[in-house]
């Protein structure tokens, strides 16, 4: 992984040339991986924005409707190179291959149209070493059915032949270059770490737990004025001042562990439980949160839009989201490590808080039952 600047340095000749930008996303942390510098580096050529992960998307999530918080949320970061010509937005699953056949066939049309090849950027820990797998397989059925054994970032080099590297024009850099056919090629570009991510805090076991590998099953709280929500010993949401009972709806890797209580009470809690109930950070309590960064607070409004649908989400960069559903105004106060990017967008799932409503039973928050696709009833999801 490459500092901001030496990125930069790194991928500006893009825009000197014909090239097909395939920018990926984090769905999941959306703010944390849109690379700032997407415009300067994509110049006048065309970007599909390939937003992944979108197989742990909650199954309710509508995919037009994801596409188009997607075109809105890029158009409130002032991301204009998505309008250029040939731009799109994909919704995809690196690890499934969901979305990524018709991605990549509009990608290279383009490059044919172009007589140009394709070049993938994005975030670190956004999903490109599993994209260039998933390639490898789809290009080379050949070394596929020769290789055997577990498909991961560092098995790239197991396909021998099929992938190179090769210096980025203008500079001397190498990285991974996929022959697709017909004299078109995929560049992998390395990844880059954006400030103010909680992934960069976190070691590679705690990573585990944090960024979502299944479908990720929301969990609503009601939290009264005076309550608050732990995540794990990462973050903790609370609700204060006159603010009526709202309810939070925690979109967050199903293994985090989530914990409602007291605002009075949660540092203590937080002290005693951290790496243990409290989960991540995983070991060291108290000590490994202090190397994650002490505690900042931010206190933020958001005006209720009733109780059929979340007013708007809170998002923390690295770690997930949290939609904010009720009416009047909530007045809420948001403990995070120092540094780390806390914004208020519209809400990614407006209509789905009902379904994910908690009971908390002392030790652990149980999810309604709810129907599964065969229409029979599925029991609560509980997390201790």
């Amino acid at each position: 992984t490459l500092s901001q600047e030496q990125f930069r340095k790194l991928l500006l000749p893009l825009k000197e040339k014909k090239a097909v930008i395939l920018a990926l996303v984090d769905l999941f942390d959306f703010s944390g991986s849109v690379l700032p510098e997407l415009d300067e580096i994509a110049g006048d050529n065309p970007v599909i924005l390939a937003a992944n992960k979108a197989d742990l998307l909650p199954s309710q999530m509508g995919q037009n409707r994801a596409e188009n918080w997607v075109r809105r949320e890029l158009e409130y970061m002032d991301v204009k190179s998505i309008a250029n010509i040939g731009g799109a937005v994909r919704l995809v699953s690196c690890k499934t291959g969901f979305g990524v056949s018709t991605m990549m066939e509009k990608a290279k049309s383009l490059a044919e149209e172009l007589d140009c090849d394709i070049y993938i950027v994005g975030a670190a820990n956004a999903g490109k070493s599993t994209l260039v797998n998933y390639l490898l397989d789809e290009n080379n059925p050949d070394k596929k059915a020769a290789f055997v054994g577990k498909r991961r970032a560092g098995n790239a080099n197991k396909y021998k032949g099929s992938v190179t590297t090769s210096p980025l024009p203008g500079t001397t850099l190498k990285f991974i270059k996929i022959e697709l056919g017909g004299g078109r090629c995929v560049y992998d570009t390395p990844g880059l770490l954006i400030p103010g991510s909680l992934t960069e805090r976190l070691t590679p076991e705690e990573l585990k737990v944090v960024v979502p590998k299944k479908q990720v099953e929301p969990i609503t709280f009601r939290v009264p004025s005076g309550k608050c929500v732990l995540v794990g010993g990462l973050a903790k949401i609370e609700l204060i001042g006159d603010s009526k009972p709202f309810l939070f709806t925690f979109f967050v890797a199903n293994e985090i562990k989530l914990h409602p209580t007291d605002s009075s009470k949660a540092d203590d809690f937080t002290a005693t439980h951290v790496g243990k109930m409290l989960k991540p950070p995983l070991e060291h309590g108290v000590e490994r949160m202090k190397e994650i960064g002490e505690f900042e607070y931010h206190e933020i409004d958001i005006q209720g839009d009733g109780w059929k649908q979340a007013a708007a989400d809170i998002t923390l960069r690295g770690l997930g989201w949290v939609a904010v559903t009720g009416a009047g105004t909530a007045k809420v106060r948001i403990g995070i490590p120092k540094g780390i990017g806390v914004s208020v967008r519209p809400p990614l799932m407006p209509f789905d808080v009902w379904e994910a409503t908690a009971k908390y039973t002392g030790g652990r928050a149980v999810r309604k039952s709810s129907k599964s696709r065969s229409g029979k009833r599925r029991k609560g999801v509980g997390r201790n």
